[in-house]
């Protein structure tokens, strides 16, 4: 049986305890930050710690607004070591981790990307360890830079597009563009099964890859655009984050004889068809050489004044229209001269197979329309006219493959 007396006495030593520390608190409570009227509760405890910001220091500083994508983000302890860092990107209502490492014998860490994106906020969260075992933690933000200019690329083909063997992919940039190698890196253009593809610059705000020869029927092939945040040209930032695919189908290539009238149409290297044609007059010849078909309209118009002929014609109704070029070339269903195919050149530079009003598959030029395909070469050869242009449309098959990987802004 325990005394009694020893139960008060320990009790009694309890409440002298705490009133000692009671009276020291107060103390240390009714005291000036100077301690000018006694002891504060820094002393009473062992000394004032540091500061967050002294034990673990953050770059850019909390709060910080349009930070630029070359400041360093860093985070580094002049002593101890770093336990844990971790940071978070904001961007687009997506949450991100960014990845980094801690060096420097525990001292310092950074991102494994140094280059911060644009239009975000950074959030650091950090965990030092002192010499004495003592731990701190740091929580900041940061915002990044929106830029006032930004720039996109408009691709050629479609996404999960099937297209023809002859296909380029080409991206016209809505700015022009002055670092074009940094753009060059930022897209990657793949294909399965593999093959070499290389970029081609045609001035500052067109790009093209191809391969050395027409893509393999059956190809698969990836481009992947990651423009954001690349600097194009001063204070011009990219947009695009995204991948998309598209199918080689089968081959398909078609020779125009301009002086035979004549378009032999071979489908994966066997003759299927000769269909009778008329190209341009003699003078409006049409350009020789490789062009592929860019865009297929069932109908459409043709003006004259859209392509610098004055108000030579006006159709309003072209049937089964394929675009060949830029500058307006067209193989298309011809109503209006029905004797010229396989006999005369007639047109102003298009090629012309003969057709119907309001077209009909049962004619060459629908028979023809119904089995093309955008990405489908048409070469015309024999024509009293220059080559057309490699930019001229999708017209870079008509340069050398030296010539072509020559265009590269990478070195």
């Amino acid at each position: 049986m325990r005394h009694p007396q020893g139960r008060a006495r320990r009790a009694g030593a309890a409440l002298a305890a705490a009133l000692t520390w009671a009276g020291l608190l107060a103390g240390a409570a009714g005291c000036s930050s100077d301690g000018t009227h006694g002891l504060g509760i820094d002393h009473v405890l062992g000394g004032r710690p540091a500061a967050p910001e002294d034990v673990i220091r953050i770059s850019p500083d909390d709060g910080t607004r349009a930070v630029r994508p070359d400041k360093p983000l860093m985070v580094r302890v002049p002593s101890g070591r770093l336990e844990s860092v971790s940071v978070v990107r904001s961007q687009d209502a997506q949450d991100s981790p960014v990845p980094g490492h801690i060096a420097g014998g525990g001292t310092i860490w950074r991102p494994d990307d140094p280059k911060l994106a644009l239009a975000a906020k950074y959030t650091v969260d950090a965990v030092a360890v002192d010499g004495t075992g003592h731990r701190s933690a740091r929580h900041t933000t940061f915002t990044t830079l929106v830029p006032d200019e930004r720039f996109i690329g408009y691709v050629t083909p479609e996404n999960r597009a099937t297209v023809g063997t002859g296909m380029i992919v080409s991206l016209a940039f809505s700015r022009d563009i002055e670092d074009r190698a940094a753009v060059e890196r930022a897209i990657q253009v793949t294909a399965r099964p593999a093959v070499e593809i290389r970029p081609h610059w045609f001035g500052k705000n067109r790009l093209d890859f191809r391969p050395e020869n027409y893509w393999q029927p059956g190809t698969v092939v990836t481009v992947g655009l990651n423009l954001r945040d690349v600097q194009g040209a001063p204070g011009v930032y990219g947009l695009q984050s995204k991948t998309f695919t598209f199918t080689v189908g089968r081959s398909q290539v078609s020779l125009v004889d301009a002086a035979a009238h004549t378009m032999e149409v071979r489908r994966d290297g066997e003759l299927l068809a000769t269909v009778p044609i008329t190209a341009g007059a003699p003078e409006h010849t049409t350009y020789n050489g490789k062009m592929v078909v860019m865009e297929m309209h069932d109908v459409t118009r043709m003006n004259s004044r859209t392509v610098g002929f004055g108000g030579e014609y006006d159709i309003p109704d072209v049937p089964h229209a394929l675009k060949l070029t830029d500058s307006g070339t067209f193989l298309h269903g011809n109503y209006w001269a029905p004797d010229a195919p396989g006999r005369v050149n007639v047109s102003h530079g298009c090629v012309g197979l003969l057709d119907v009003k309001g077209g009909s598959s049962d004619t060459p030029a629908g028979w023809f329309y119904d089995r093309s395909l955008i990405g489908d070469v048409i070469e015309v050869v024999n024509s009293k006219d220059k080559m057309v242009a490699p930019d001229n449309g999708l017209g870079g098959w008509n340069m050398g493959w030296k010539e072509w990987k020559a265009g590269g802004a990478v070195k």
